[in-house]
């Protein structure tokens, strides 16, 4: 579990995060959303400590990540595995060798203990006989399953996912969500998934931090957010006509007499 107090954030003067706080809960898919602009990137980034907030607490796990010193922050980054926007694959790497290099960085495992791991984790996102292509050689959404590959390859307890479906067909974009579903329960992981794809939101949202203006507007799951009060929140999930429709349908056949 990762929890954020009170964050604040300014960048020259302007407030970007005002007092926010959330949960985060392991074993769940916590998704981030909001407008561009609204402070959901800040937000992650404070919490992987990439920007550093003058205000609050970050606790993983009951750990003050704002408190640790740099060898404490060295042996946390160990617990964490990240999926980039744009895969961040090694385009000189084979499959394998992208899934191979973390393993290869951060631990002491031989050279056969990190083939077998990482073939092990290609096979978990089924890309079992990709291990000698390239990413040139492969499509987006195999190039993505290779990105959480290698994200899980150190067992992390945390993963954070940025934008995980950018530039992904729509029934790929389902794949990935049930994969990064998937995994989260399987290994027990706190997974953030900083997202725009409302397909996602409605569809493997299980803890959702709702960011508006820098403020942390609402928390809920992707059932709860059908007949959330909360205008802001409706504007932004159903601004598209089927996403308004899908609303209206499940509260007149799931929630009768709400929204009216």
């Amino acid at each position: 579990m990762i929890e954020v107090r009170n964050l604040t954030k300014s960048f020259d003067g302007k407030t970007i995060l005002h007092d926010v706080s959330a949960t985060f809960e392991t074993g769940k898919t916590n998704l981030i959303i909001g407008q561009s602009g609204s402070g959901k990137t800040v937000l992650i980034k404070s919490i992987v400590g990439l920007v550093r907030p003058e205000v609050g607490s970050i606790l993983y796990d009951g750990r003050d990540f704002m408190q640790m010193d740099a060898v404490q922050v060295k042996n946390l980054r160990k617990e964490i595995g990240m999926l980039f926007q744009g895969s961040a694959l090694f385009d000189s790497e084979t499959v394998l060798g992208n899934v191979m290099f973390p393993l290869s960085m951060f631990t002491e495992m031989s050279p056969a203990e990190i083939k077998d791991r990482a073939r092990f984790c290609l096979e978990r996102v089924n890309l079992k006989g990709a291990d000698d292509k390239y990413p040139s050689e492969i499509s987006g959404g195999m190039q993505k399953r290779v990105a959480i590959a290698r994200a899980i390859a150190l067992n992390p307890k945390y993963l954070f996912c940025d934008e995980p479906n950018s530039g992904l067909d729509p029934r790929t974009s389902i794949l990935i969500d049930e994969l990064l579903l998937d995994i989260t329960h399987e290994y027990n992981m706190t997974t953030i998934i900083n997202t725009h794809d409302m397909n996602s939101v409605l569809g493997i949202g299980e803890n959702i931090i709702f960011i508006n203006k820098g403020y942390r507007e609402w928390v809920g799951d992707m059932n709860k957010i059908y007949t959330s009060a909360n205008k802001a929140l409706e504007e932004f999930v159903f601004a598209n006509d089927l996403f308004q429709k899908v609303r209206q349908y499940v509260l007149q056949n799931e929630h009768p007499g709400a929204g009216k």
